[in-house]
Protein backbone atom coordinates (compact mmCIF):
# COMPACT_ATOMS: atom_id res chain seq x y z
CA UNK A 1 0.00 0.00 0.00
CA UNK A 2 2.84 2.47 0.40
CA UNK A 3 4.30 1.25 -2.37
CA UNK A 4 1.49 1.93 -4.53
CA UNK A 5 0.25 5.53 -2.86
CA UNK A 6 4.42 6.16 -3.41
CA UNK A 7 3.80 5.45 -6.71
CA UNK A 8 0.97 7.60 -7.44
CA UNK A 9 1.76 10.79 -5.72
CA UNK A 10 5.65 10.58 -6.05
CA UNK A 11 5.30 13.38 -8.50
CA UNK A 12 3.65 15.55 -6.19
CA UNK A 13 5.63 14.85 -3.53
CA UNK A 14 8.84 15.46 -5.44
CA UNK A 15 7.44 18.85 -6.50
CA UNK A 16 6.89 19.45 -2.91
CA UNK A 17 10.13 18.77 -1.88
CA UNK A 18 11.79 20.88 -4.13
CA UNK A 19 10.00 23.83 -3.59
CA UNK A 20 10.24 23.44 0.36
CA UNK A 21 14.03 23.23 -0.33
CA UNK A 22 13.95 26.55 -2.31
CA UNK A 23 11.93 28.23 0.51
CA UNK A 24 13.86 27.08 3.30
CA UNK A 25 16.92 27.69 1.57
CA UNK A 26 16.42 31.49 0.50
CA UNK A 27 14.35 32.28 3.98
CA UNK A 28 17.12 30.65 6.05
CA UNK A 29 19.60 33.04 4.19
CA UNK A 30 17.64 36.24 4.17
CA UNK A 31 16.90 35.44 8.04
CA UNK A 32 20.30 35.09 8.77
CA UNK A 33 21.34 38.44 7.03
CA UNK A 34 18.27 40.63 8.64
CA UNK A 35 19.74 39.15 12.14
CA UNK A 36 23.07 40.31 11.15
CA UNK A 37 22.26 43.97 10.25
CA UNK A 38 19.54 44.17 13.18
CA UNK A 39 22.87 42.98 15.61
CA UNK A 40 22.86 46.15 17.90
CA UNK A 41 20.46 48.11 16.65
CA UNK A 42 17.06 49.14 18.69
CA UNK A 43 13.89 47.57 17.72
CA UNK A 44 10.36 48.22 18.25
CA UNK A 45 10.73 52.18 19.94
CA UNK A 46 8.76 55.12 19.20
CA UNK A 47 11.41 57.81 19.86
CA UNK A 48 13.34 57.68 16.02
CA UNK A 49 15.66 56.18 17.37
CA UNK A 50 14.57 52.56 15.89
CA UNK A 51 14.84 54.30 12.15
CA UNK A 52 17.83 52.27 10.52
CA UNK A 53 15.61 48.90 12.22
CA UNK A 54 13.05 49.77 10.34
CA UNK A 55 14.43 50.41 7.30
CA UNK A 56 16.27 47.02 6.98
CA UNK A 57 12.99 44.93 8.54
CA UNK A 58 10.97 46.98 5.70
CA UNK A 59 13.44 45.86 2.96
CA UNK A 60 12.89 42.60 4.25
CA UNK A 61 9.15 43.13 4.06
CA UNK A 62 8.02 41.30 0.51
CA UNK A 63 9.97 38.13 1.35
CA UNK A 64 7.99 38.22 4.82
CA UNK A 65 4.79 38.21 3.45
CA UNK A 66 5.52 36.02 0.71
CA UNK A 67 6.53 33.40 2.82
CA UNK A 68 3.07 34.12 4.48
CA UNK A 69 1.59 33.73 2.00
CA UNK A 70 2.90 30.39 1.53
CA UNK A 71 1.91 29.31 4.74
CA UNK A 72 -1.25 30.45 3.95
CA UNK A 73 -2.10 28.65 0.08
CA UNK A 74 0.09 25.29 1.21
CA UNK A 75 -2.77 23.84 2.65
CA UNK A 76 -5.70 24.42 0.27
CA UNK A 77 -3.25 23.91 -2.31
CA UNK A 78 -2.52 19.95 -0.68
CA UNK A 79 -6.19 19.32 -0.10
CA UNK A 80 -6.77 20.32 -4.04
CA UNK A 81 -3.98 18.34 -5.56
CA UNK A 82 -3.47 16.12 -3.03
CA UNK A 83 -6.64 15.37 -1.05
CA UNK A 84 -9.24 15.54 -3.86
CA UNK A 85 -7.97 13.20 -5.96
CA UNK A 86 -7.09 10.21 -3.76
CA UNK A 87 -10.62 8.68 -4.31
CA UNK A 88 -12.27 11.09 -7.19
CA UNK A 89 -9.11 10.02 -8.86
CA UNK A 90 -9.81 5.68 -8.41
CA UNK A 91 -13.41 6.24 -8.99
CA UNK A 92 -13.11 9.02 -12.40
CA UNK A 93 -10.45 5.63 -14.19
CA UNK A 94 -12.14 2.79 -12.70
CA UNK A 95 -9.31 1.42 -10.97
CA UNK A 96 -11.55 1.34 -7.84
CA UNK A 97 -12.33 -2.18 -9.34
CA UNK A 98 -9.27 -3.86 -8.94
CA UNK A 99 -8.14 -1.78 -5.63
CA UNK A 100 -11.38 -2.51 -4.03
CA UNK A 101 -11.30 -6.52 -4.63
CA UNK A 102 -8.05 -7.03 -3.23
CA UNK A 103 -7.05 -8.99 -0.33
CA UNK A 104 -6.58 -5.48 1.34
CA UNK A 105 -10.27 -3.86 2.29
CA UNK A 106 -11.19 -0.90 1.07
CA UNK A 107 -11.17 0.42 4.52
CA UNK A 108 -7.51 -0.24 5.29
CA UNK A 109 -6.93 0.74 1.63
CA UNK A 110 -8.68 4.57 2.57
CA UNK A 111 -6.62 4.42 5.96
CA UNK A 112 -3.50 3.81 4.26
CA UNK A 113 -3.62 6.13 1.73
CA UNK A 114 -5.11 9.44 4.13
CA UNK A 115 -2.12 8.66 6.20
CA UNK A 116 0.56 8.66 4.08
CA UNK A 117 -0.82 11.74 2.34
CA UNK A 118 -1.44 13.55 5.37
CA UNK A 119 1.41 13.13 7.18
CA UNK A 120 3.47 14.28 4.29
CA UNK A 121 1.02 17.66 3.82
CA UNK A 122 1.77 18.03 8.17
CA UNK A 123 5.17 17.56 7.37
CA UNK A 124 5.57 20.31 4.28
CA UNK A 125 3.35 23.06 5.99
CA UNK A 126 5.25 22.23 9.49
CA UNK A 127 8.34 22.79 8.03
CA UNK A 128 7.31 25.88 6.48
CA UNK A 129 5.54 27.11 9.57
CA UNK A 130 8.15 26.77 11.26
CA UNK A 131 10.74 28.57 8.94
CA UNK A 132 8.05 31.68 8.63
CA UNK A 133 7.48 31.79 12.50
CA UNK A 134 11.44 31.87 13.08
CA UNK A 135 11.58 34.21 9.87
CA UNK A 136 8.98 36.45 11.84
CA UNK A 137 10.49 36.65 15.04
CA UNK A 138 12.46 40.70 14.29
CA UNK A 139 9.29 41.58 12.81
CA UNK A 140 7.53 40.17 15.88
CA UNK A 141 9.85 42.46 18.02
CA UNK A 142 8.46 45.86 16.44
CA UNK A 143 5.12 45.22 15.89
CA UNK A 144 4.01 43.36 18.69
CA UNK A 145 0.78 41.57 17.12
CA UNK A 146 1.63 37.96 16.48
CA UNK A 147 -1.68 37.67 17.35
CA UNK A 148 -3.81 39.41 15.08
CA UNK A 149 -5.95 37.18 13.22
CA UNK A 150 -4.42 37.16 9.84
CA UNK A 151 -0.77 36.24 11.25
CA UNK A 152 -2.10 34.04 13.74
CA UNK A 153 -2.99 31.30 11.00
CA UNK A 154 0.32 31.50 9.52
CA UNK A 155 2.37 30.85 12.89
CA UNK A 156 3.00 27.91 14.71
CA UNK A 157 0.65 25.24 15.11
CA UNK A 158 -2.18 26.24 13.78
CA UNK A 159 -0.77 25.26 10.05
CA UNK A 160 -0.76 21.67 10.66
CA UNK A 161 -4.03 21.43 11.57
CA UNK A 162 -4.90 23.31 8.15
CA UNK A 163 -3.11 20.58 6.41
CA UNK A 164 -4.89 17.55 7.85
CA UNK A 165 -7.79 19.11 7.60
CA UNK A 166 -7.62 20.05 3.99
CA UNK A 167 -6.38 16.75 3.35
CA UNK A 168 -9.37 14.98 4.34
CA UNK A 169 -12.06 17.52 3.03
CA UNK A 170 -10.34 16.98 -0.23
CA UNK A 171 -10.38 13.26 0.27
CA UNK A 172 -14.47 13.55 0.99
CA UNK A 173 -15.34 15.87 -1.90
CA UNK A 174 -14.03 13.30 -4.02
CA UNK A 175 -15.47 10.51 -2.72
CA UNK A 176 -19.05 11.74 -3.15
CA UNK A 177 -18.55 14.11 -5.86
CA UNK A 178 -16.55 11.32 -8.14
CA UNK A 179 -14.87 14.21 -9.92
CA UNK A 180 -11.14 15.61 -8.99
CA UNK A 181 -11.93 19.11 -10.84
CA UNK A 182 -15.13 19.30 -9.00
CA UNK A 183 -13.76 18.31 -5.61
CA UNK A 184 -10.76 20.26 -6.13
CA UNK A 185 -13.07 23.29 -6.75
CA UNK A 186 -15.01 22.54 -3.58
CA UNK A 187 -12.26 21.83 -1.44
CA UNK A 188 -10.48 25.60 -2.51
CA UNK A 189 -14.36 26.81 -1.63
CA UNK A 190 -15.35 25.50 1.46
CA UNK A 191 -11.32 25.77 2.68
CA UNK A 192 -11.38 29.72 2.27
CA UNK A 193 -14.41 29.78 3.63
CA UNK A 194 -13.79 28.07 6.63
CA UNK A 195 -9.85 30.54 6.76
CA UNK A 196 -12.52 33.09 7.01
CA UNK A 197 -14.96 31.95 9.61
CA UNK A 198 -13.23 30.21 12.14
CA UNK A 199 -11.21 34.23 12.84
CA UNK A 200 -14.24 35.63 12.65
CA UNK A 201 -17.16 33.44 14.72
CA UNK A 202 -15.19 30.61 16.50
CA UNK A 203 -11.86 31.79 17.35
CA UNK A 204 -12.86 34.83 19.72
CA UNK A 205 -14.98 32.72 21.86
CA UNK A 206 -12.46 29.70 22.27
CA UNK A 207 -11.79 31.35 25.87
CA UNK A 208 -13.51 34.28 27.63
CA UNK A 209 -11.67 37.20 27.40
CA UNK A 210 -10.28 39.51 29.46
CA UNK A 211 -12.57 42.86 30.36
CA UNK A 212 -10.75 45.62 31.77
CA UNK A 213 -10.53 49.39 32.38
CA UNK A 214 -7.19 50.03 30.54
CA UNK A 215 -5.29 53.05 31.49
CA UNK A 216 -4.31 55.30 28.40
CA UNK A 217 -0.77 55.67 30.06
CA UNK A 218 -0.16 51.68 30.08
CA UNK A 219 -0.57 51.27 26.78
CA UNK A 220 1.26 53.00 23.69
CA UNK A 221 -0.41 55.70 22.22
CA UNK A 222 1.37 57.44 19.62
CA UNK A 223 -1.05 58.76 17.23
CA UNK A 224 -3.82 61.00 16.68
CA UNK A 225 -5.70 58.07 15.41
CA UNK A 226 -5.33 56.41 18.87
CA UNK A 227 -6.78 59.43 20.91
CA UNK A 228 -9.14 61.90 19.58
CA UNK A 229 -13.00 62.86 18.84
CA UNK A 230 -16.39 61.68 17.59
CA UNK A 231 -17.44 62.98 15.11
CA UNK A 232 -16.68 64.54 11.69
CA UNK A 233 -17.67 67.95 13.39
CA UNK A 234 -16.83 68.63 16.74
CA UNK A 235 -18.87 70.19 19.37
CA UNK A 236 -18.52 70.24 23.13
CA UNK A 237 -20.48 67.02 23.27
CA UNK A 238 -18.57 65.09 21.12
CA UNK A 239 -17.17 61.70 22.64
CA UNK A 240 -13.30 61.38 23.49
CA UNK A 241 -12.22 58.33 22.00
CA UNK A 242 -9.74 55.92 21.91
CA UNK A 243 -7.93 52.84 19.70
CA UNK A 244 -5.48 51.02 22.01
CA UNK A 245 -3.19 48.67 21.29
CA UNK A 246 -2.31 45.66 23.97
CA UNK A 247 1.52 44.38 22.82
CA UNK A 248 1.42 41.06 21.71
CA UNK A 249 -2.24 41.16 22.75
CA UNK A 250 -5.49 40.59 20.70
CA UNK A 251 -7.84 44.05 21.18
CA UNK A 252 -11.14 42.15 20.68
CA UNK A 253 -13.08 45.54 20.65
CA UNK A 254 -9.97 47.18 18.54
CA UNK A 255 -12.18 47.29 15.32
CA UNK A 256 -13.82 50.50 16.19
CA UNK A 257 -12.96 53.40 18.66
CA UNK A 258 -13.66 52.94 22.76
CA UNK A 259 -14.86 55.99 24.62
CA UNK A 260 -12.68 57.23 26.91
CA UNK A 261 -13.54 57.32 30.59
CA UNK A 262 -12.37 59.60 33.78
CA UNK A 263 -11.83 57.26 37.23
CA UNK A 264 -15.40 57.83 37.96
CA UNK A 265 -16.57 55.87 34.93
CA UNK A 266 -18.18 59.14 33.25
CA UNK A 267 -17.41 59.40 29.21
CA UNK A 268 -15.68 62.64 28.47
CA UNK A 269 -16.06 64.85 25.78
CA UNK A 270 -14.64 67.95 23.85
CA UNK A 271 -15.90 70.23 26.54
CA UNK A 272 -14.77 67.80 30.03
CA UNK A 273 -11.83 66.24 28.84
CA UNK A 274 -8.45 67.36 31.09
CA UNK A 275 -5.87 67.17 28.20
CA UNK A 276 -6.78 70.26 25.52
CA UNK A 277 -4.08 69.96 22.77
CA UNK A 278 -2.17 73.36 21.57
CA UNK A 279 -4.61 73.18 19.01
CA UNK A 280 -7.98 72.93 21.12
CA UNK A 281 -8.76 69.81 19.09
CA UNK A 282 -7.26 66.73 19.93
CA UNK A 283 -5.65 66.00 22.94
CA UNK A 284 -1.92 66.38 24.33
CA UNK A 285 -0.63 63.06 24.25
CA UNK A 286 2.21 63.49 27.13
CA UNK A 287 -1.25 64.44 29.19
CA UNK A 288 -2.74 61.50 28.53
CA UNK A 289 -0.04 59.16 29.09
CA UNK A 290 -0.07 61.07 32.63
CA UNK A 291 -3.49 61.09 33.71
CA UNK A 292 -5.81 58.79 35.05
CA UNK A 293 -8.29 58.10 32.31
CA UNK A 294 -9.44 54.63 30.81
CA UNK A 295 -10.97 52.90 28.14
CA UNK A 296 -13.00 49.48 28.51
CA UNK A 297 -11.77 47.05 26.81
CA UNK A 298 -12.01 43.39 25.63
CA UNK A 299 -9.09 41.65 24.70
CA UNK A 300 -7.16 37.89 24.88
CA UNK A 301 -3.59 38.62 27.21
CA UNK A 302 -0.86 37.78 24.93
CA UNK A 303 0.21 34.52 27.57
CA UNK A 304 -2.83 32.85 26.42
CA UNK A 305 -1.40 32.71 22.94
CA UNK A 306 -0.38 29.06 22.41
CA UNK A 307 -3.46 27.97 24.15
CA UNK A 308 -5.39 29.88 21.29
CA UNK A 309 -2.57 27.79 18.96
CA UNK A 310 -3.60 24.61 21.05
CA UNK A 311 -7.32 25.26 20.96
CA UNK A 312 -7.54 25.83 17.14
CA UNK A 313 -4.77 22.73 16.00
CA UNK A 314 -7.34 20.44 17.89
CA UNK A 315 -10.63 22.24 16.53
CA UNK A 316 -9.17 21.16 12.88
CA UNK A 317 -7.68 17.81 13.83
CA UNK A 318 -11.28 16.92 15.28
CA UNK A 319 -12.85 18.47 11.99
CA UNK A 320 -10.58 16.30 10.05
CA UNK A 321 -11.47 13.32 12.03
CA UNK A 322 -14.99 13.75 11.42
CA UNK A 323 -14.52 14.01 7.69
CA UNK A 324 -12.40 10.97 7.37
CA UNK A 325 -15.18 8.82 9.42
CA UNK A 326 -17.72 10.21 6.78
CA UNK A 327 -15.63 9.77 3.95
CA UNK A 328 -14.94 5.51 5.34
CA UNK A 329 -18.81 5.04 6.07
CA UNK A 330 -19.16 6.86 2.79
CA UNK A 331 -16.68 3.97 0.85
CA UNK A 332 -18.43 1.02 2.74
CA UNK A 333 -21.98 2.09 1.45
CA UNK A 334 -20.51 1.94 -2.15
CA UNK A 335 -21.56 -0.88 -3.77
Amino acid sequence: MTWLTWRQYRAQFLTAAALLAVTSGYLVVSGLRLRDGLRGLPVGCADGRCVDADRLLQSHQNAYLAAGALVLLAPALIGAFWGAPLIARELETGTHRLAWTQSVHRGRWLAGRLLITTAAAVLVTGLLSLLVTWYAVPFDQRDHDRFHPLLFDLRGLVPLGYAAFAVALGACAGLFLRRTLAAAAVTLAVFAAVQVLVPLAVRPHLQQPVHALTSLGAVPVGSARMAGFEGSTLAPDSRMIAVLEIPDGWVLTGAAPQPVRDATGRVLTLGTQPCTGSAGLLPDLGCLKKSDLYVAVDYQPADRYWTFQLAETGLYLVLAAALAALTAWGLRRRG
